[in-house]
């Protein structure tokens, strides 16, 4: 069965990237992220027994002009695990974080064509352009990233 929950605190040995990103890389990374969950960063895993499937980031604008606003950041679900909802459920767990927040518009980016694009899209979100080059995959390609945004009602 599959578990959705916030992290409030630190937790050891949260998360861990796959080749070829190198272990203390991923490590510093949650490191990180788990330093900034009292800064305005709210965090979800996916968990099926013990281990982590997913998971997903929400980034709250901290700007006096956008304090309406806060940006979805690495979503993920394990290859082994896609197709089972797990993506819309931590989706769902963010847009709900977000409207108690008093959130109205969430934005986010991903690699254009790519599965998440399709994720997005199926999930309400609307597409709002892209930017050439934008980013590059494990490999060093440059590829392109789609920015979406969904309004809360």
């Amino acid at each position: 069965m599959i578990r959705v929950r916030r992290i409030d605190g630190p937790e050891p040995a949260l998360l861990g990237f796959l080749a070829p990103l190198a272990e203390d890389t991923a490590t510093e990374y949650w490191r990180r992220v788990l330093g900034r969950l009292e800064d305005g960063v709210a965090l979800w895993v996916a968990e099926d027994g013990e281990q982590v499937v997913g998971s997903v980031q929400l980034e709250s604008c901290s700007k006096e002009n956008g304090r309406h606003r806060a940006e979805v950041q690495k979503l993920f679900v394990l290859h082994s695990h896609r197709g089972r909802g797990i993506s819309t459920r931590l989706m769902r767990e963010v847009e709900a974080e977000a409207r108690a927040e008093g959130r109205t518009l969430l934005v986010l980016d991903t690699l254009s064509h790519s599965d998440a694009a399709s994720v997005y899209r199926h999930l309400g979100w609307q597409y709002a352009g892209s930017i050439p080059e934008y980013a590059a995959t494990p490999d060093g390609v440059l590829h392109a990233t789609a920015y979406f945004y969904k309004q809360l009602k």
